[in-house]
């Protein structure tokens, strides 16, 4: 099955969420997107750190976390 751009781009932007003033999208939804399981997301990105630049990867605090959990 083949989606459309404009459907791809729409699940894309259905993602984003913004931390710190920085959009951003959460580990599991790259992963949902690319139909793999979220751990394989983030060792790809331990295991390739050269391939990420500076600021690419945002850690949530404790308090993003929570309000991000009540949100959703």
């Amino acid at each position: 099955m083949c989606m459309s751009s404009s459907l791809i781009f729409n699940e894309v932007e259905r993602r984003i969420i913004t931390i710190r003033e920085v959009k951003v999208i959460m580990d599991c939804d790259v992963a949902a997107l690319y139909g793999v399981e979220t751990k394989h997301v983030n060792q790809a990105v331990k295991n390739n750190p050269e391939k990420f630049p500076d600021g690419y990867i945002v850690s949530p605090d404790q308090g993003e976390l929570s309000e991000l959990r009540s949100k959703f």
